[in-house]
């Protein structure tokens, strides 16, 4: 066998795998995105669910600090602080 009809073999090989992946890519965001489309009811309450979690669950850790607690303007200082920090950053790094 030579040179040309090895790579002409892998070639061949390569392209059958990458269709396999396109297949299975595809199938894979048409499931997801018939589920979304089926129950967007469901998808945004649980949304909503883990946002609102989150938010409540960094409450009561700030709450459960004293110094915090009872200093709730450095609470929002830093939270600016944080904010204009990370905006920052978004604009240097794009």
């Amino acid at each position: 066998m030579t040179i040309s009809e090895q790579k002409e073999k892998v070639e061949a090989e390569m392209h059958k795998l990458e269709q396999m992946g396109g297949s299975v890519t595809n199938t894979a965001r048409h499931l997801r995105d018939s589920a979304f489309t089926r129950f967007p009811a469901v998808f945004a309450l649980l949304t909503t669910f883990g946002l609102v979690a989150t938010f409540y669950g960094f409450e009561k850790m700030i709450d459960g600090l004293p110094f915090f607690a009872e200093h709730p303007s450095t609470v929002l200082l830093a939270g600016l602080a944080t904010l204009v920090v990370t905006g920052t950053l978004y604009k240097k790094l794009n």
